[in-house]
């Protein structure tokens, strides 16, 4: 027995990536706790949260919708991995490592969404 979003990759990826940011989140220094750290954190949470809540009960048209919010849940991730490197609080390589995860994982929620008509 499993729910239906368990079994997508853009699910599973997408939890992988929120404990990578939340242990990236825990690095930044004291005072960022309730900004960046806290902004990290929800932003990836919402990404897979989306993708579950638009997968149960929902119409495609309406799953789309849900899947559009994950896509910019996303985006606000990427926006605050700018800002962490801005502070210095993570190294380029890192930088570029956590990019290109995001990266791949949109390109995979766009087709996953194109797919449902």
């Amino acid at each position: 027995m499993s729910f239906k979003f368990e079994n997508l990759r853009i699910w599973q990826k997408s939890m992988d990536l929120g404990e990578e940011m939340n242990l990236l989140a825990k690095s930044f220094p004291k005072e960022e706790i309730y900004n960046l750290s806290s902004q990290l954190r929800r932003a990836t949470d919402s990404v897979a949260l989306n993708i579950s809540e638009g997968s149960i009960l929902q119409s495609n048209a309406e799953y789309r919708k849900f899947l559009g919010y994950s896509i910019r849940s996303l985006a606000e991730v990427v926006t605050c991995l700018y800002k962490a490197i801005r502070r210095e609080y993570l190294s380029k390589i890192n930088f570029e490592k956590h990019y290109k995860d995001c990266f791949d994982l949109m390109n995979m929620m766009i087709a996953f969404r194109n797919k449902l008509k």
